[in-house]
């Protein structure tokens, strides 16, 4: 590989360069003891020269051989040392960046809007922060040793096997051109197949994750077979992209072992010659043909290196696009001081609109709550409500000026503070593979045990958690399998409730439970919270009708709003829904 494709491949580590750098100490000690190492590999030849060449002249006793192999054993055994050394200072520093790269990677994927998530599969965020991470790791280790050794050990043995005969050292470097020219078609072969190789794996990864996040859909519907097809394509897929990078990989080696064995071939047949001519002495042969056998590493490493880097390479690319996305939702530079404000929400000529689509999701949205109002959010399946919903704790991007919380600008709040003010629970309940009292707690501190009881007790599900084997304590299984989809939404209100929020914003989060359950359950909740702001998604007649202010969404915009009897009074769109919730309420009593 040329000199600019090696640099063009470093310059994306350059973001390692700090890990580097903090573990400084640790490398230059491992790379010193790499290259006490190489000293002594080169050392033992010279012993073996004098050796034969004592042996050759009939000068060596038995002591004097003892005393060479009692030389070459305790070079051997500080070789041992220093190697255990290197690796465990080299290899751990790989270890120490592959966990703070993959922490780096998880930190900056935190901060990413939603927006990011709906264009990019989890199945590829694994294979990153798994397979290519990995990737990069074997290359700052393994591939870091490879690169030094193969430099420090090639030129030196080159420059002892100069000393002894550099006539016999230029020859036996003839190969080394053909060694480098396929070195190059190979490794251009191996870069493009390893990213694709990374991004098959991708794929199957998140087939495999689809597959068994949906295995209760595909077992009710009979269709095993058909989702096993699918794997098996997908695997076949990754396995057809990995033979033909095997391809490369399989000529590559066997290529280097034979270009490298001519060597060999050249020096004991023409080297044999000069022993026997007296040019060189048979210890001299021997030292040659033992350096020779060590250049072979080296040449071999050169082109090992240009395979760790390539792969490392283009993993390196991957994740250095994770680490580039920069969310667009941001803290101002200088956060407004929000302690004390109250629970009133002003949104004033709210235009919005996702990104990639030409239609507006949100038009001129123009509302007012005081502190303590619990307002109900109407209208039919796409009209905007949810859409709303996330505007307020910023999960989408919006515009300043748009939507005031206590007087004051949520874009110029910090998003910490702006969050932790706002309870948000919705309709898909997502449950941790945790404790029924961490997925509630979820991370804050200070939670007493009556006070968890109570906001348990205030969603309706402190009875049937006291039900479970361990209480609060119980394991729940993956997004809360091991409970009903009523009891997950439940749960979820908990968790929105339990720091008293100054807003807390339930879309449509009782829609599992039925209309009973759902009445009874809000009038614990805005029992609890009273004096505080509340909004409610809600398609239910009861739900609706006890809020203080209504408005209706249709099309991304407010065409209706007003309390219940002024909309019912006006006979336009929330009558209508009115009725038809009416009606299917008396459906489900007459079911019932």
């Amino acid at each position: 590989m040329e000199l600019k494709s090696y640099l063009k491949n470093l310059a994306h580590f350059i973001p390692l360069k700090k890990y580097f750098i903090q573990n400084r100490w640790a490398i230059l000690a491992g790379l010193l003891s790499l290259l006490i190492v190489d000293f002594l590999q080169l050392l033992i030849p010279l012993v073996i020269k004098r050796a034969i060449d004592l042996l050759t002249i009939q000068k060596a006793t038995s002591f004097i051989l003892i005393k060479h192999s009692l030389i070459i054993l305790a070079i051997a055994s500080v070789i041992g040392f220093f190697r255990f050394i290197w690796r465990y200072l080299i290899l751990g520093n790989a270890r120490r960046i592959e966990q703070s790269l993959r922490n780096e990677m998880y930190a900056n994927l935190q901060t990413l809007p939603l927006s990011f998530y709906h264009k990019t599969n989890i199945g590829d965020l694994m294979a990153r922060a798994i397979n290519d991470i990995m990737a990069i790791r074997i290359s700052c280790g393994m591939g870091l040793v490879a690169l030094i050794d193969g430099i420090v050990l090639g030129i030196a043995a080159v420059g002892f096997m100069v000393s002894i005969n550099w006539k016999l050292t230029l020859i036996s470097l003839i190969p080394a051109p053909i060694i480098i020219t396929v070195t190059r078609i190979l490794t251009k072969r191996m870069s493009s197949g390893f990213e694709s190789v990374q991004k098959t794996f991708a794929d199957l990864t998140e087939r495999v994750r689809e597959a068994f996040a949906g295995i209760r859909v595909t077992k009710a519907y009979n269709r095993e077979q058909w989702e096993y097809q699918k794997i098996k394509q997908e695997g076949n897929r990754y396995i057809s992209v990995n033979l033909k990078l095997a391809k490369s990989l399989a000529l590559f080696f066997p290529l280097m072992a034979i270009l490298t064995n001519i060597s060999l071939v050249v020096v004991i047949g023409l080297g044999g010659r000069y022993t026997i001519s007296g040019n060189i002495t048979t210890g001299d042969f021997v030292a040659f043909i033992t350096y020779l056998n060590l250049l072979t590493w080296p040449m071999m490493a050169m082109g090992w290196v240009s395979n760790l880097l390539q792969r490392g390479s283009a993993s390196m690319r991957r994740i250095n696009r994770i680490l580039e996305e920069v969310s667009e939702i941001r803290d101002p530079a200088q956060s407004l001081d929000i302690s004390g404000i109250s629970g009133n929400v002003l949104i004033k000529g709210l235009w919005l609109r996702y990104p990639e689509q030409k239609e507006w999701a949100l038009r001129d949205i123009n509302m007012e709550l005081k502190a303590g109002d619990t307002a109900a959010i109407v209208g039919r399946v796409g009209s905007g409500k949810t859409t709303l919903l996330q505007t307020l704790p910023r999960l989408l991007n919006i515009p300043a000026g748009a939507v005031f919380i206590g007087g004051n600008d949520i874009c110029q709040m910090s998003l910490k503070i702006l969050r932790q003010n706002i309870g948000f629970a919705t309709q898909e309940a997502f449950i941790f593979s945790d404790t029924v009292r961490n997925n509630v707690i979820f991370g804050r501190e200070g939670i007493s045990e009556e006070h968890l009881e109570m906001v348990l007790h205030a969603a309706g599900i402190l009875e049937d958690i006291k039900s479970l084997e361990n209480g609060v304590d119980t394991m729940l299984g993956e997004n809360g399998i091991t409970l009903s989809g009523g009891q997950r939404q439940r749960l979820t209100i908990a968790r929105a409730v339990l720091a008293d929020p100054l807003i807390l914003v339930l879309d449509d989060a009782l829609s599992m439970v039925d209309t009973n359950t759902e009445e009874h359950i809000l009038n614990q909740v805005l029992e609890l919270r009273r004096n505080r702001t509340n909004l409610i998604v809600s398609h239910r007649v009861s739900t609706i009708s006890r809020a203080s202010r209504i408005f209706v969404f249709e099309m991304g915009q407010v065409i209706e709003q007003g309390t219940h009897e002024e909309l019912l009074k006006l006979g336009g769109i929330y009558s209508e829904l009115y009725a038809e919730q009416l009606l299917d309420r008396e459906l489900e009593i007459g079911v019932n």
